[in-house]
């Protein structure tokens, strides 16, 4: 696995282990949240995944970018259809977005190259 993706996955598994063990009620049902939010409804979850990219470049989530990245990959999403919500993210969050998409796309080539 690429270094940028397990260094990626094994600090936010090891924080998010942190996090959610001190028990705080509020946060584990944000986590929980989270995750529900993406599971198949009127929209699929490869568009939700999508969605959730598109928001995530322009709030310029860099983390959050990753993991909407990944999880594209892993349901089967195209670098052509990532690619083109990433083109709409932009245009809606201008030129500063550019920065998270330059590391937007090394992240999905070091997704592609775990294969």
């Amino acid at each position: 696995m690429s270094d940028i993706v397990s260094e990626f996955n094994e600090y936010r598994s090891k924080m998010n282990d942190k996090i959610l063990s001190d028990n705080n009620k509020i946060i584990k049902r944000i986590f929980n949240l989270d995750t529900n939010a993406y599971t198949e409804g009127a929209l699929d979850t490869k568009t939700k995944e999508l969605l959730g990219l598109v928001a995530s470049a322009v709030l310029r989530c860099d983390d959050c970018i990753k993991y909407h990245l990944e999880t594209s990959y892993k349901l089967g999403l195209t670098k052509d259809q990532v690619v083109e919500a990433l083109s709409i993210a932009t245009l809606v969050g201008g030129t500063i977005v550019i920065p998270h998409l330059r590391r937007a796309y090394e992240f999905w080539d070091a997704l592609e190259q775990q294969d």
